[in-house]
């Protein structure tokens, strides 16, 4: 007789890690999304609005 695949009842993880995972990726998220608005802000304020958007622009059509 096959075996389900997931039992219906798991085991539940008392490690002291268990749970930290989500934390973890919710921090690095923050984090990574704190760098790219920062590196925004230097760049606006290195370059002024009018060459940053022509920046973006630039890239953009670069890509497509």
């Amino acid at each position: 007789m096959a075996q389900p695949l997931h039992p219906a009842h798991p085991g539940q993880d008392n490690s002291p890690t268990a749970g930290r995972l989500p934390v973890v990726l919710l921090l690095s998220g923050a984090g990574v999304g704190g760098l790219i608005v920062l590196g925004t802000l230097a760049l606006w304020f290195h370059y002024g609005s009018r060459v940053f958007f022509e920046m973006i622009r630039t890239g953009l059509a670069a890509c497509f």
